[in-house]
């Protein structure tokens, strides 16, 4: 009986794993949605943002968690050697702008954008889906150049990887 069991229990493992379609290389689906920092709500433009230097972009799972709120206190921590890069660090989950406001200033200590996309048209386009919710996102990063272009991804369960492996793709970049 385990036998028989085995492979459908290995593919019910392998389909809750994030597969992240956009490759190094790829286009980065430009967006505008509504968005905070320090909880004050403006619209962000990723094509504008880009014409200012690279952009740091990750999706987290749910404001005000525990592992969303310890990436959020990471990355703001780490935003001010991102800007010294010349990067720009935002961040995308599906919760509401206004839950997200709170969290600009809260969790993220007023140093990053984090942006609201409640239909999950963004999430879907970087295929950032969770596999166990596809309205909510996983728990991935992207690095997109001034070009447009899919630099870097990252993907996995520990917010300071994220933190760690993007700074380490933006200094690659700016070669630093």
């Amino acid at each position: 009986m385990l036998r028989a069991a085995a492979p459908w229990l290995a593919a019910a493992l392998l389909s809750t794993q994030a597969q992240a379609a956009l490759k190094v290389g790829d286009s980065a689906p430009a967006f505008t949605t509504p968005a905070a920092v320090a909880g004050k709500a403006f619209d962000f433009d990723m094509a504008a943002t880009l014409r200012k230097g690279p952009v740091v972009l990750y999706f987290f799972p749910k404001a005000f968690t525990q592992g969303c709120t310890l990436e959020a206190h990471a990355f703001a921590e780490a935003t001010p050697r991102f800007a010294a890069l010349g990067a720009t660090v935002v961040g995308m989950s599906h919760d509401d702008i206004a839950t997200l406001k709170r969290f600009s200033t809260e969790a993220c200590r007023d140093q990053f954008a984090v942006a609201s996309d409640p239909q999950a048209a963004t999430i879907r386009a970087y295929d950032a889906s969770a596999a166990a919710n596809p309205q909510r996102a996983d728990r991935i990063s992207y690095v997109i150049g001034q070009d447009g272009r899919v630099k870097f991804v990252h993907s996995g369960p520990d917010p300071d990887e994220h933190v760690r492996q993007t700074e380490a793709a933006v200094r690659k970049l700016a070669g630093k």
